[in-house]
Parts: C-alpha cells; structure tokens; sequence
C-alpha cells in the first residue's frame, strides 16, 4: 500500500466511510458516497469516489460473508480497506451496556456534522469506555445535551415514540439513521442527559451493527427491547440480510 504524505495524514483533513458488504454487496452505497463527497467538500478536496471504483475494489477482494469496505479519502490518497464486521450475534442477543462519556461534546464545531480523520477522540472515549466495561460511550454537548455515541447514533422510545436526538445537538447524521428517519415516525428532539429515567427502551444504530439494542444506559435497566428488536427485523428483511450478526 502506498501511502502519500498529505494534510489528511499529517492533520486529519480528510474524509472516511465504512460500508456493510454482505455477499459482496455493498449496503447504502449511493447514501455512502454521498455523505463523503459531502464532507471532501466541507474540506475543500475536490477527489471523489465512484460506485464503479467500489464494486472494482470488491471484486478483487476475499471479504467474508459479513464484511466491512472502509473508503478513506484524503487530498493525495484514496484507499479501500476490506476487514470483517465485528457485531457477532452474541451482541443482538444480550444488547450493549452504555454510559456517558467523560468529555462534552463541542457541537460549536463544523467537524461533529462531517465523518473525518479528525476522530481520535471517539477513538479515546470508546477505549476508556472498553476500560469501564462499556460496549459504547454516549457524548453529551456543552449545553448536557444526548448527541451520539462514540460510533453510534442512539434513539429513545418514550410513550411508544420514538425520539433521537436533533442535529444541532452536535452529532454525525448516519446512515442507518437517515434510513429510519425515512421509515418510520421518529422526532428529533433535544434530549438532556437527565431524561434517561424517563424513557422506556434505548438503541443505537450505525452502518455495521444496523440497530442494536441497549440493555442498560448508566444505572438504568430496560427491561424492553421491542422496538429495536422490530426494526432490526425490518432492516434484515428488507435488505435480504442474513440476521444480525
């Protein structure tokens, strides 16, 4: 692999996606690529990726059945990076134990809306969150604000709606999130971190894990997981997936 030495590199000016592959079929491609051209734009780099460059990448390559293509676009580089999906069924099945991360949110910052280089902090929070025994950190902004997880877009149901957090909350809008946003009667709501009580079942969702249940959010146990469980059901057979796994 050779790598150039550009601003994407040496200053984190540049733009990523990772991309479920079941059966070499890449999932919400064309809602992919658009976010990355979205956020090469905010950067002021003028490379794009095409449909036709990813479907050339994985023909070439020997991805498991559930698989991973991670597009990494910088002034200089582009770079396909296949790898396996790390969400195993054992995950669906017991749901994900979350907290609070110990660092707010900047939802001041144009780089929070934009899926770049620039993510060494998500990194670091779901490291401390390992540490913890966490399966994910959830990020509250400035103002003690829900945004997201440190890899994960999260959603409430309260009274059988359900609610996630609003965009200017400081978040990156995903695009299972955007997905079920189009399906389903979801409002986008300021959350503050002390409703958590409140709600009735939790679930996070990004691109790889589709939608995964939350067990428990700090000290709160839900005892439910219908919601999640039933939009997991609709993404899988929607798409033709084989489960989550």
């Amino acid at each position: 692999m050779n790598i150039k030495l550009d601003e994407g590199f040496l200053f984190g000016l540049g733009a990523f996606e990772t991309v479920a592959v079941y059966d070499g079929c890449p999932i919400f491609l064309e809602r992919h690529l658009e976010r990355l051209a979205r956020g090469l734009e905010f950067l002021g780099i003028s490379r794009r990726v095409t449909e036709e460059e990813v479907y050339r990448c994985l023909r070439g390559q020997s991805l498991p059945s559930s698989g991973v293509l991670k597009i990494v676009v910088s002034e200089r580089n582009t770079l396909f990076l296949p790898r396996e999906n790390p969400y195993k069924t054992e995950d669906y099945e017991k749901g994900f134990t979350v907290d609070f991360a110990r660092i707010r949110r900047n939802e001041t910052s144009r780089f929070v809306f934009h899926k770049t280089l620039n993510y060494g902090e998500c990194i670091s929070e779901r490291r401390e969150a390992a540490a913890r025994g966490l399966n994910e950190a959830v990020f509250l902004n400035c103002r003690g604000e829900i945004c997201e997880g440190t890899a994960s877009n999260i959603f409430f149901v309260r009274n059988g709606q359900i609610v996630t957090p609003d965009i200017s909350s400081g978040l990156l809008p995903g695009v299972m999130r955007g997905h079920l946003l189009e399906r389903y009667d979801i409002r986008e709501e300021r959350l503050h971190g002390a409703e958590i009580s409140r709600f009735d079942e939790c679930f996070l969702t990004n691109s790889l894990m589709g939608v995964m249940p939350v067990l428990k959010f700090g000290s709160r146990l839900f005892e439910t997981r219908e919601t999640a469980d039933r939009l997991g059901e609709d993404y899988q057979r929607e798409y033709c997936l084989p489960g989550q796994a």
